[in-house]
């Protein structure tokens, strides 16, 4: 009785062909597993570690400051900035002096002022005038006298003797307008023979 035992001539088993595998015809041949290093990181990783390298070069001289002894921290004060449109008019100005000078100006100026060493070409007086039309007369009254070229006017606003309490509503707005207009160097009481504390001498911006 025959039997199919994979026996050969000789009598001796015979084990069978091992299967030969061969890779998918898209790969090719010859390819092969590489490590993976640092050429082949993705570009993000490349970057990162790049930029790490960086900053520790930059930070290899950085010495680190001591801590005060006292346990203090200085913080530096913040300085608000003035938002735009925000400078002080004449009505914000509550208390504005006997006497001003422009910024750039010699205060010398206030002293010949008040000595009456200016000669007066022109005054306006603003007695029993409001506020509010008092303020428009000295606009108008101080861009006439820019256009006839004077130098030094006077205007008489009073002391106020007879208001309710004995405050010259009239001085402090007045005084308020010419330290606020651009066309004014300085101004100062008036003399005590010309009105004194109840009028001020003021010094204009010479004519264009």
């Amino acid at each position: 009785m025959g039997s199919s035992c994979g026996c050969g001539d000789s009598g001796t088993l015979r084990e069978p062909d091992e299967a030969k595998v061969e890779p998918p015809a898209s790969i090719n041949k010859n390819w092969s597993v590489k490590k993976r290093g640092r050429n082949n990181r993705p570009p993000d990783e490349d970057d990162d570690a790049d930029d790490a390298e960086a900053f520790e070069r930059e930070m290899a001289n950085v010495v680190r400051l001591r801590p005060d002894p006292r346990g203090r921290i200085h913080i530096p004060p913040s300085v608000p900035s003035p938002a735009p449109g925000n400078r002080p008019s004449a009505d914000d100005v509550e208390d504005p002096g006997e006497d001003f000078a422009a910024p750039g100006v010699d205060r010398r100026e206030i002293r010949k002022l008040k000595r009456g060493e200016y000669v007066v070409e022109d005054r306006r007086d603003l007695h029993g005038m409001t506020a509010a039309e008092a303020g428009a007369s000295l606009q108008r009254f101080i861009a006439n006298s820019r256009h006839r070229r004077y130098r030094c006017v006077c205007i008489v606003h009073g002391r106020g003797l007879h208001s309710e309490g004995k405050a010259s509503i009239l001085k402090a707005r007045v005084r308020n307008h010419l330290r606020t207009h651009p066309a004014v160097l300085a101004y100062a009481n008036a003399p005590p023979s010309d009105g004194g504390a109840g009028a001020v001498y003021v010094l204009l911006k010479k004519s264009v």
